[in-house]
């Protein structure tokens, strides 16, 4: 493997010029596309169904994270290049911006037990690239916090000299992880095109379980991840284990006494010092310049010498279930009527706590035919919610979970339909399911408003062709739906 550095292309900057950007991903996006296959980037997770709620990512990964070349430019006040803070995932633009968002339990983790890794590309239109470079997050770093420059280390940890060449699917770059890095990170792989200004950024959420040995003899052997809001009377214990399976005798717990500990960063730091008093052989902090390990406010690794026969350390959350929360349906209308098979329903909602919010209204079927979902502050909140139905008995449930996920509430009522129906059935929403569709498969087109049926095989191949960059196919609105589809 040849490790090269290179000095970033002199671009103009570019942080608020939206317009040119647009321009640029017009010009350059049938030139080359591609995504980080091993380990799966973010965008292919999205696509294997192993993320979800990601837009338009999960159709195309190979466009996902398009956009100027030099990376990460922009540090100590030079010129910014590469995508912009807060967009790195998605290279700024909007079809993928679903993929900027950031937490410590949003995306897949993707399990690296090897060090010695082999990074792999799939080009679906490839083209020369002068390198392939590897960033990594912090030790440290906030995974509830959007992903910027100062999130990644300053250098790449691997840099691969593409010599101008056109890299092939068989190419694997054998990189070696850093030895200090363990448990939640992400890397940031890039291949930067050749023959244009482009380089395509994508995401990769690891779970790095491999032994690293670090000076004095320390080995990184988990991590304690400051993520959740935790309350009184809750408990959290760093359980650890060896080759034969849970080790006992240096798991450690603490029990939550107030909402202030309860902080993520308190309850990580009170944990870290919990584990340091009561074993010399395991350690929890971040190590310093000088390789020593002191607890933070924030996330902590967790380190283990090799007596100790501890391997693996996993953070156990214990909730207890928030009785006091509650949730209802406030208030509805006697009845809502169809114009054309449509409607909105509106409806009051109350709550005592912040909740994520799902509300959807089934027909006698037990069809669904209209929903939403939203988050909602503690307090009475009214929602609208847009129906395609026919005339007859229907049901609303609506059901909210508390931000931290520990408490579940229902509240179901029964509701009255009346007035034209809507006609023809349906079984998606275009384009949900797309993946699946198949011969008879009835879709509702909700910018036509109209339903469409999937033709017998062969056409039928052409219905779950459709993406948003590539929608000659879709119904009703494509220049080629009538190839795949016929209208009800």
């Amino acid at each position: 493997m040849k490790t090269t550095k290179y000095k970033g292309s002199t671009l103009a900057a570019c942080t608020s010029s939206m317009i040119l950007l647009s321009a640029m991903m017009a010009s350059q996006s049938v030139f080359a596309h591609g995504y980080l296959e091993v380990p799966p980037s973010r965008a292919l997770a999205c696509q294997k169904g192993l993320n979800t709620n990601c837009g338009g990512a999960q159709y195309e990964p190979q466009s996902v994270g398009e956009t100027f070349k030099g990376f990460p430019a922009g540090v100590g006040g030079a010129p910014l290049q590469g995508p912009v803070d807060g967009k790195i995932p998605s290279g700024g633009h909007s079809l993928f911006s679903a993929l900027d968002a950031q937490s410590a339990t949003r995306w897949h983790l993707t399990e690296i037990k090897d060090r010695n890794i082999d990074f792999q590309w799939r080009y679906t239109a490839v083209h020369p690239a002068t390198k392939h470079e590897y960033f990594i997050t912090r030790n440290g770093w906030n995974p509830n916090e959007a992903l910027k420059r100062a999130t990644f280390e300053s250098t790449p940890f691997c840099t691969i000299d593409g010599a101008n060449q056109k890299p092939s699917d068989s190419d694997k770059h054998n990189c070696t992880l850093p030895a200090d890095k363990t448990g939640h990170h992400v890397i940031l792989a890039i291949w930067t095109v050749g023959d244009t200004d482009a380089a395509f950024y994508n995401a990769a959420d690891v779970s790095i379980l491999a032994e690293a040995e670090l000076p004095g003899g320390w080995s990184a052997v988990g991590s304690i991840a400051s993520s959740t809001q935790l309350l009184a009377g809750d408990k959290v214990k760093a359980r650890a284990f060896s080759t034969n399976g849970e080790n006992p005798q240096y798991s450690v717990e603490i029990p939550i006494t107030s909402t202030e500990q309860g902080l993520p960063q308190n309850w990580s730091f009170t944990l870290a010092e919990a584990i340091n008093k009561a074993h010399t052989l395991v350690r929890a902090g971040v190590r310093d310049e000088n390789g020593n390990i002191e607890p933070v406010r924030g996330n902590n690794t967790l380190y283990a010498q090799k007596e100790s026969g501890v391997t693996r350390y996993e953070v156990q959350l214990n909730m207890q279930e928030d009785a006091a929360a509650r949730l209802s349906v406030s208030s509805m209308q006697g009845e809502y009527v169809l114009d054309k098979g449509q409607a909105k329903v509106d409806f009051g909602v109350l709550s005592n706590r912040k909740m994520n919010i799902e509300a959807t209204l089934l027909d006698e079927n037990n069809k669904p035919v209209g929903a939403i979902s939203t988050q909602m502050e503690s307090g009475p909140a009214m929602l609208t919610m847009d129906v395609r139905s026919n005339p007859g008995a229907h049901t609303l449930t609506l059901v909210g979970t508390t931000l931290d996920g520990r408490t579940t509430r229902q509240d179901t009522r029964s509701v009255k339909v009346t007035g034209e129906g809507a006609g023809a059935d349906y079984d998606f929403v275009f384009p949900e399911g797309i993946s699946g569709y198949t011969a008879g498969t009835k879709v509702l087109q909700a910018k036509t408003n109209e339903v469409f049926e999937c033709k017998p095989f062969p056409e039928s191949g052409y219905c779950k062709q459709y993406s948003p960059s590539a929608n000659g196919y879709e119904p009703g609105v494509g220049a080629h739906w009538h190839m795949a589809w016929d209208k009800l």
